[in-house]
């Protein structure tokens, strides 16, 4: 696969692998590995809360009245 990056993102990690002692491509997969990441938890996040509105919603109401 071959990636297109602008010229300062490219600049940007060229320092960083250089500073790291890796390559460039090694940091875009860590960093697509993280998007991942980050995508898989809000979901797990999204989904516990629609969870526990759905099955405590009675709950959550009698907390409001209090």
């Amino acid at each position: 696969m071959n990636w297109s990056v602008p010229e300062d993102l490219d600049r940007r990690l060229e320092k960083l692998a250089a500073e790291e002692h890796t390559s460039k491509s090694a940091l875009l997969l860590q960093g697509a590995e993280m998007v991942l990441q980050r995508h898989a938890r809000r979901r797990e996040i999204s989904e516990g809360l629609d969870f526990v509105t759905t099955h405590d919603a009675g709950l959550l109401m009698r907390l409001e009245d209090a």
